[in-house]
């Protein structure tokens, strides 16, 4: 699904609140794999799962886009990977360098990392760089690459998660996604909500952490998310109609 036809999704499912069948819901999933023990072997498997499931896309660390890209070409599979992952701490120009170059390698998309930390100083204007310059670097490498902006929501108040969703918005992100599965916490329903309200219904909003059931995932998705990012991706859809 494209973000235009994600954000449609959700808008009807938040209408009719209808049971997702296991082919729907799969097109929702980014299925994912970021341990560092991650072999060839699991990327292969991770890859296999994703085209013959149909999952929207499959999320890997840098060093397997291109793997993946050869592995899911003409498969309808986007390759999606990291960025500044998972601590958000890299220099702009480091990240902005790492999203250009995972592009070019076949990425697809890039879920960036804020700057966590200086979200929580109030420097406002560094995090919307940050993410301005991802976005740029991404965009330059290929004009239909999509950014997803994670803000880490187990870190963050409130208002400084409704504050980093208009910054990712402002520096120009397709979506804003909850958390790495890293830092503690996890995707929830009251933070879907609020992500939802502050960004709107045009920009994409994406669900991870700790996803592992098939009711988790509708209830994300009713709350407004247009994509769930979960290594559980398998046994969710097993559970759908």
């Amino acid at each position: 699904m494209s973000g235009g036809e994600e954000v449609g999704a959700y808008n009807f499912f938040s209408r009719h609140g209808e049971i997702m069948k296991k082919e729907q819901l799969a097109g929702y999933i980014d299925h994912t794999i970021l341990k560092p023990d991650a072999g060839r072997d699991a990327i292969v498997r991770l890859c296999e799962e994703a085209r013959e499931n149909r999952f929207a896309a499959v999320c890997v660390n840098p060093v397997h886009v291109r793997l993946c890209s050869s592995l899911l070409e003409n498969s309808g599979v986007k390759v999606c990977t990291v960025i500044g992952f998972p601590l958000g701490a890299n220099l702009t120009g480091i990240k902005a360098r790492e999203a250009a170059l995972a592009v070019t390698e076949g990425a697809e998309e890039v879920d960036m990392v804020i700057n966590v930390g200086a979200m929580k100083d109030g420097d406002f204007i560094l995090v919307q760089n940050d993410i301005h310059e991802v976005v740029q670097a991404a965009c330059k490498a290929n004009t239909g690459a999509i950014v997803k902006v994670i803000i880490e929501t187990s870190l963050l108040t409130d208002e400084e998660k409704r504050k980093a969703c208009q910054l990712a918005q402002n520096g120009g992100a397709h979506f804003v996604k909850t958390s790495t599965g890293f830092s503690g916490g996890g995707a929830t329903v009251d933070d879907i909500a609020l992500m939802r309200k502050t960004v709107g219904p045009d920009m994409g909003v994406k669900a991870s952490g700790g996803i592992k059931n098939y009711q988790q995932a509708v209830n994300l998705i009713a709350a407004g998310a247009t994509r769930i990012g979960a290594s559980a991706g398998i046994a969710i859809i097993a559970e759908a109609g």
